[in-house]
């Protein structure tokens, strides 16, 4: 297990107060707490402007004023429920990349930009009722997922959630795998989810308990066996939601097709959807 570097705003006794001389920025949202999961994963949370209203699992604009003085902004997947107070992020850093080389530098106190216009695919809505919903996942694509798992919507929809993400390192798998032993034992979910949540975390890269790409332990049926759970997918009963990079979306979409399922959309509905917006490498 890794340990992470959490900063919240907190402060001892006796600290002396930073002093307030950064320049207020437009929708600004204040940072509350930063969490560092590796060098190159770290999860954040915001103030929530009083206005947001969104539905779990849709992504928003944020970001940082560049060097000219304009607004960077990238679409981020909101990884808090809709319940939640604050709004937590999950993101890469890249050391070169426009937005992540600075943002991966904010701390507790300091403020992002933040548009509050909730956008996405990966909701409930759309998707035609079902039995069983699969979260497919890479890296910090887990993020809108972090969001369904934590609302009862979910469970009261589903008789089961299975959540399969995929990372290259164990350290990687941090995240996901603290928030589903923390989700156990919330108040709101926590006895839904003991009954239903599913979780299937494997890497490609480091030796770990379950090993392999998400395509490939579906393709194979290793996931079905593994979980002693019917399979394929059956597009009567089985729903499912993408987000990783592009070609992980595509040799994804290829399998559920060829099992049945159909793409959906908010205006059309269907056996899965996929996050088109989800930001990968490079930012």
């Amino acid at each position: 297990m890794t340990e992470a570097t959490v900063m919240n705003d907190a402060a001892p006794p006796n600290a002396t107060p930073a002093p307030v001389a950064k320049p207020h920025l437009p929708d600004a949202q204040t940072v509350t707490e930063v969490t560092h999961w590796t060098d190159r994963l770290f999860s954040f949370r915001v103030t929530r402007p009083k206005s947001l209203r969104f539905r779990s699992g849709e992504f928003v604009m944020i970001g940082l004023m560049d060097d000219r003085g304009k607004p960077l902004l990238r679409a981020y997947s909101i990884a808090s429920p809709s319940w939640d107070e604050a709004l937590e992020f999950y993101s890469i850093k890249v050391p070169d990349g426009p937005l992540t080389s600075r943002l991966q530098h904010i701390r507790p106190g300091d403020e992002i930009i933040l548009r509050p216009k909730p956008v996405g695919t990966l909701v409930l809505d759309a998707l035609t009722p079902g039995r069983r919903l699969w979260f497919l996942a890479t890296g910090t694509g887990i993020a809108p997922f972090a969001s369904l798992m934590r609302d009862p919507e979910t469970y009261e929809k589903y008789d089961q959630v299975i959540m399969m993400h995929t990372c290259r390192e164990v350290a990687e798998l941090e995240y996901g795998r603290q928030l589903v032993e923390e989700l156990r034992a919330d108040e709101l979910v926590g006895e839904m989810a003991a009954g239903k949540l599913l979780y299937y975390p494997t890497t490609t890269r480091d030796p770990s308990a379950r090993m392999g790409r998400v395509t490939d332990n579906l393709s194979s049926g290793k996931v079905f066996a593994d979980l002693r759970i019917p399979g394929p997918m059956d597009p009567a009963t089985d729903r499912a939601m993408v987000c990783g990079s592009l070609a992980f979306n595509l040799d994804v979409k290829a399998i559920l097709e060829g099992w049945g399922l159909r793409e959906g959309a908010n205006s059309d509905p269907a056996e899965y959807v996929v996050e088109k917006a989800f930001v990968g490498d490079g930012i």
